[in-house]
C-alpha cells in the first residue's frame, strides 16, 4: 500500500493508494473524527457493485449511513442533482460534524465534492474513486463542479477532500472503454510533467489493458504525484496548475459540442492531445516526431485521435465559453518537448481552427 501527502498546510490530506485500500476506510473515518451520519453517494452503475461494503465499513464504526444514488452518466451532472442531495443529507440528519463519501468515477467524485462544499457551507468528503480516470486524476484536487447545456464543469467550487482512498482491485469492473478513456489521463501526465511515464506508458500497453493491478500501480501512483505536486504549487489554477489542462481546452470544446454523449471525457481529452500536438507543431515548438508519438500511444490504447465530422466552428464556439477564457482570451496549453509543457495566450482563431481540422483526418 503506498501512501502520498497532498501538502496543503492544514488542509493537507493523504492518499492511500493499493490493492485493497478500500478497507482503510474504518480507519479513516475514525482519523477523521467522523459524527452521527456520514452520506455516501455513489451512483446506478457503482451501487449495486460496491455500496454494501462501504456503508458496512461505515455502520462499523457506529455511524449511521444513508446511500443516495444518483442517475449514472455526464449528461446527470446537473445542478438539481445538487440541491436533491443536500435534500437527502438533510433528511439523513447530517450536519456539519458529518462527512459524505464519494463512491464511483469522476463524474460521482465532482458531483459528491460540490454537494459537500455548498452543504451548510462546507463539510468534509473522502473520495473512493472506482475509476482509472477519477484513480489518476479527479479524486485528487479539490475541483467540484457540475455541467451547464453551454460549459463544462462551469458551475463549481474547489473543496479538497478529507481523505481519498484509490483501491486497485475496484478497477476489475470497470468496462473496457471506461479503462482505456481513463489512461488518456495517465498519458497526459506523462506528456505534461515525466517522459518516464510517458515511456512507461507506451510499453506496457498490455498489461494495463489486462487490468494488471501490478502493472496500474505505478502510472496510478505517479500521476497522483505528478498531480499532488501541482495542486500543492497552484490550489487555484492561477500559473502552474493549468499545466494539467493539456488537452482540456479542445477536449472540453468536443464534450460540449456533442453534449457529453458521443465521448467519454478521456475519449475527448485523447482528441484535444492529438489537437494541442498539431497546434505545437505549428507553433515550431515540436516536431512531426512528437507529435506521431503520442498518436500512436493514444491509439495503441484504442483512443480516438481522428473524428472526420467534427464541427469546427461550433466546437470553437464551445471553447470561447468555457471557464478557463480570461477576458475573451483563451489559453492553450501545449508541450515544446516530452515530459514538458508552456502556455501560450497568444494563439489566433486561425490557428486554433487549423488544429482542430488536424483532427478531421486520420
Amino acid at each position: 500500500m503506498k501512501h502520498l501527502t497532498v501538502p496543503l498546510g492544514a488542509r493537507a490530506y493523504p492518499i492511500w493508494v493499493g490493492d485493497g485500500a478500500l478497507a482503510r476506510l474504518p480507519d479513516t473515518l475514525m482519523e477523521l473524527e467522523a459524527r452521527g451520519a456520514v452520506g455516501v453517494v455513489s451512483d446506478a452503475n457503482v451501487a449495486p457493485l460496491y455500496a454494501e461494503r462501504v456503508l458496512g465499513a461505515v455502520r462499523d464504526c457506529g455511524l449511521r449511513a444513508e446511500l443516495c444514488v444518483l442517475p449514472a452518466g455526464e449528461e446527470h451532472k446537473r445542478l438539481e442533482h445538487i440541491e436533491s442531495l443536500c435534500g437527502r443529507f438533510l433528511e439523513a440528519g447530517l450536519d456539519r460534524s458529518s462527512l459524505v463519501v464519494a463512491l464511483g468515477g469522476g463524474i460521482v467524485g465532482d458531483m459528491a465534492g460540490f454537494a459537500a462544499a455548498c452543504f451548510m457551507r462546507g463539510i468534509g468528503h473522502v473520495q473512493i474513486p472506482t475509476t482509472i480516470v477519477a484513480q489518476v486524476d479527479s479524486s485528487v484536487g479539490g475541483k467540484t463542479a457540475v455541467n451547464h447545456p453551454l460549459a463544462k464543469n462551469i458551475i463549481g467550487a474547489f473543496h479538497q477532500p478529507s481523505a481519498v482512498l484509490v483501491d486497485l482491485s475496484l478497477l476489475a469492473s470497470l468496462p473496457d472503454r471506461e479503462l482505456r478513456a481513463g489512461l488518456a489521463e495517465a498519458i497526459k501526465h506523462g506528456v505534461i510533467a515525466d517522459e518516464a511515464l510517458f515511456r512507461y506508458m507506451e510499453e506496457h500497453v498490455d498489461a494495463l489493458l489486462a487490468k494488471d493491478v501490478a502493472a496500474l500501480e505505478y502510472p496510478v501512483v505517479r500521476s497522483c504525484e505528478i498531480k499532488s505536486a501541482v495542486v500543492a504549487a497552484d490550489e487555484r489554477e492561477q500559473g502552474l496548475r493549468a499545466n494539467l489542462n493539456y488537452g482540456h481546452t479542445f477536449g472540453h470544446g468536443i464534450e460540449a459540442v456533442t453534449h457529453y454523449r458521443k465521448y467519454l471525457h478521456g475519449e475527448a481529452v485523447a482528441l484535444g492531445m492529438h489537437a494541442a500536438g498539431a497546434l505545437a507543431r505549428d507553433l515550431d515548438l515540436v516536431g512531426e516526431d512528437f507529435v506521431e508519438r503520442q498518436r500512436a500511444c493514444l491509439k495503441a490504447y484504442g483512443l480516438p485521435v481522428a473524428w472526420d465530422a467534427l464541427p469546427v466552428a461550433d466546437t470553437l464556439a464551445a471553447m470561447r465559453r468555457d471557464k478557463k477564457v480570461r477576458a475573451g482570451t483563451m489559453k492553450f496549453v501545449v508541450a515544446d518537448r516530452m515530459g514538458h509543457v508552456v502556455h501560450r495566450t497568444d494563439i489566433t482563431e486561425a490557428q486554433a481552427q487549423r488544429a482542430l481540422e488536424a483532427l478531421t483526418r486520420e
